[in-house]
């Protein structure tokens, strides 16, 4: 912790306007949360596929032998596709006959097979302070044992695992590259099963409360080791609450001194 102390006060001392009035650590409060998900593989229907569902669109076909006549392919084939259509809601019987589902309807339109779901589990580290998911190694980041805990961290204490959005629960996925895309092939996730609470660790942070005398400005500076890089969030929630106290307790030494007679 000491040598990345000492890189990021270099850095902050390049600019001669700025002085570091304190600096202090503290652990930042970081969900490990497991999303159990599903995801649907989709392709370019081929050749066949298109002709079977066009054939139940306008024709009334009972069984898979009379498809079979009609488009003059082994009936193995056509009672394989029937089968998955039918699993992935594509087909539907009506009566005697095939017909398609809206879902197949929409998909022969756009000429894409939706596969059956696959089901996976991710985890992803949320933190209740950015009311986010953060993107980082736990592993590769500083901690430190006995430091306090973020002083705001109980502004967001009703926060539970049950109030994740799904749109965020994605979005983590997303940046943990559950989707792909690869020729006529495309991965996208369809569905958020549950969201589990696994274990809650301390991600360190440096915070530094800085002086620009030109600027005559109060701001802190936070760097997240879990990010590795400077936290605008945390900066931001800090600077809200802290700075008109700190420019009463740091500013007078920096007053000006009352000229000479």
């Amino acid at each position: 912790m000491e040598e990345l102390k000492r890189r990021l006060t270099k850095e902050i001392q390049q600019d001669f306007n700025v002085k570091i009035l304190e600096s202090l650590s503290w652990n930042l409060p970081v969900h490990t949360i497991e999303i159990a998900y599903q995801t649907v593989k989709r392709t370019q229907m081929d050749i066949l596929m298109k002709m079977m569902l066009l054939a139940f669109q306008t024709e009334e076909i009972a069984d898979a032998e009379e498809l079979s006549d009609i488009l003059l392919v082994e009936q193995l084939f056509i009672n394989d596709l029937i089968d998955k259509m039918s699993r992935t809601g594509v087909l539907d019987t009506k009566g005697n006959s095939f017909v398609l589902t809206e879902a197949g309807n929409e998909q022969l339109d756009s000429g894409i097979f939706a596969h059956e779901p696959e089901d996976g589990t991710k985890e992803a580290l949320y933190s209740p302070c950015h009311e986010t998911f953060l993107t980082g190694n736990l592993e590769a980041c500083s901690s430190v044992e006995g430091q306090e805990t973020y002083r705001y961290h109980k502004e967001y204490a009703d926060w539970t695992v049950k109030s994740l959005a799904k749109t965020d629960a994605i979005t983590a996925l997303q940046s943990l590259e559950v989707e792909s895309s690869e020729g006529n092939t495309q991965i996208v996730i369809s569905k958020i099963v549950s969201a589990t609470n696994v274990q809650t660790d301390a991600v360190l942070c440096l915070e530094f409360r800085l002086y620009n005398k030109a600027e005559d400005v109060l701001y802190a500076r936070v760097w997240n080791t879990l990010l590795g890089h400077w936290d605008k969030t945390l900066e931001a929630q800090i600077n809200e609450q802290e700075r008109k106290e700190w420019r009463e307790s740091y500013l007078s030494e920096f007053s000006p001194r009352p000229p000479l007679s």
